[in-house]
């Protein structure tokens, strides 16, 4: 049965089905063998988006941008020095005027209330690329991932460690409940999703018969574990001084190559969003193994991002095809098969 996604917009992974987001991924999969084959199409050939970005990216801008390049489309970069949401123009009044030029909008920012009001106005597909709420296009992209190296695509185990009150927490616990997976939040209570988050995630659980642990227990959250992943412990526009807060809280939950081995699989892989602080040759990874003495990485150790076990740069690139498969499926002429 074809899944018509045209004219949709893609805000959080809530608003869609199983079937729906099974369809989105298996798109996914078909344009990156497409991809790989040379037989790409220019699926959105003539047309053209609008990417409004409030906060700064190098995977979601290159895969929006190369996206659209070999889907055919034509894409326009805002800036975050550009863009005059909520300072000179309202929300509202831009997704009124950008509707008039471009065939959909993607946004990456701060609030999810701005992309509610985009979308709310808008006239064409509206795509979150990453919000303080929910991060969809990330979530495809590390379903596409996990499918790809599970032995079992369709029962999906992983485990998250560290905050989980952020877009990531929230999209990984509500898509795997949505999905049937097995999910498993490792953090501290008090970096729990929001009470709100969880009973989302518990209604979509009921109709999919998805597994829902938070706990702040390693010994209730690792063993059997397929995938364990992390993000970063202080996101983009939070002040330095969290950081002392959030390390003591979070240290316990460093994935270590003693982490992974709790899983008690042999095959368990390693996952990060990126970018990642794994050693200290960045600014930030230096100045945390200065301050705080978490050497060789903070969140992730050094030596368990580039082990083996790590697919974190498989789950980087299918950032590309995921987005690819947003844009096609909401701006382009035909249903998912």
């Amino acid at each position: 049965m074809a899944v018509d996604l045209r004219g949709r917009n893609i805000l959080r992974e809530a608003d869609f089905s199983r079937e729906e987001l099974s369809a989105l991924l298996r798109l996914s999969a078909t344009l990156k063998a497409d991809r790989r084959r040379g037989n790409g199409q220019p699926l959105l050939h003539g047309k053209s988006i609008a990417l409004i970005f409030e906060k700064a990216s190098t995977r979601t801008r290159c895969a929006f941008e190369v996206a659209a390049a070999h889907l055919g489309a034509a894409s326009t970069y805002i800036d975050p020095a550009s863009s005059h949401i909520g300072v000179k123009e309202s929300a509202a009044d831009t997704a009124r005027v950008l509707s008039r030029m471009y065939d959909g909008i993607e946004f990456r920012g701060h609030h999810q209330q701005t992309i509610e009001e985009l979308a709310d106005f808008a006239t064409v597909p509206v795509l979150n690329g990453l919000t303080d709420k929910w991060h969809p296009s990330q979530m495809l992209a590390d379903f596409l991932t996990m499918g790809e190296h599970a032995s079992d695509p369709e029962s999906l185990s992983y485990v998250y460690l560290g905050d989980a009150r952020n877009n990531m927490g929230n999209s990984l616990l509500v898509m795997g409940a949505i999905m049937g997976s097995d999910v498993r939040i490792l953090a501290p209570e008090s970096l729990w999703p929001t009470s709100d988050v969880q009973e989302l995630a518990q209604e979509r659980a009921s109709e999919s018969g998805a597994r829902l642990l938070l706990t702040a227990d390693p010994e209730q959250a690792l063993p059997g574990a397929a995938f364990v992943m992390t993000d970063v412990w202080v996101s983009m526009g939070e002040p330095d001084e969290v950081w002392a807060e959030r390390v003591a809280l979070l240290r316990p939950y460093r994935v270590t190559a003693d982490t992974m081995s709790r899983t008690n699989r042999s095959d368990s892989r390693f996952m990060h969003c990126l970018p990642a602080y794994h050693n200290a040759d960045t600014v930030v990874g230096a100045r945390i193994e200065e301050d705080f003495g978490l050497i060789g990485g903070a969140e992730v150790t050094d030596e368990v991002f580039e082990s083996p076990a790590s697919i974190v740069f498989d789950q980087a690139e299918n950032r590309l095809h995921t987005i690819k498969a947003m844009m096609a499926a909401t701006m382009g002429s035909q249903p998912l098969p």
